[in-house]
């Protein structure tokens, strides 16, 4: 009998743990509501320095504009690392932009 570490290595039954934590039932919600519907609306796309951002607001702005009626987008490009950009000298520039639209698409596509 090969034994390893007190495991009996021919045994075939495992400890399987769950990766979840255990969390407070807290529902999640956002800073402000959400829009019922986005027709009409102008729809915010964040693109951020990643790779793939472009590329990726691109495709969703397109399908976006073909499937609801009316919705216009508005483009911020990050001139600097996101946050410190919004926080300081782009502070002004991101916040009338926040103003501007009625809900915002961020991409992370790396």
């Amino acid at each position: 009998m090969n034994i390893r570490a007190g495991v009996d290595q021919r045994s075939t039954e495992y400890e399987v743990l769950s990766p979840w934590a255990d969390v407070d039932p807290v529902p999640l919600r956002g800073i402000n509501p959400r829009p019922k519907d986005l027709a009409g609306k102008k729809i915010g796309l964040f693109l951020n320095e990643k790779r793939a951002a472009h590329l990726s607001l691109s495709a969703f702005e397109q399908e976006l504009l073909q499937r609801i009626p009316g919705a216009t987008t508005s483009w911020y490009k990050c001139t600097g690392h996101n946050i410190p950009e919004m926080l300081t000298e782009g502070k002004a520039r991101f916040e009338a932009w926040v103003r501007s639209v009625d809900a915002v698409v961020l991409a992370v596509a790396d």
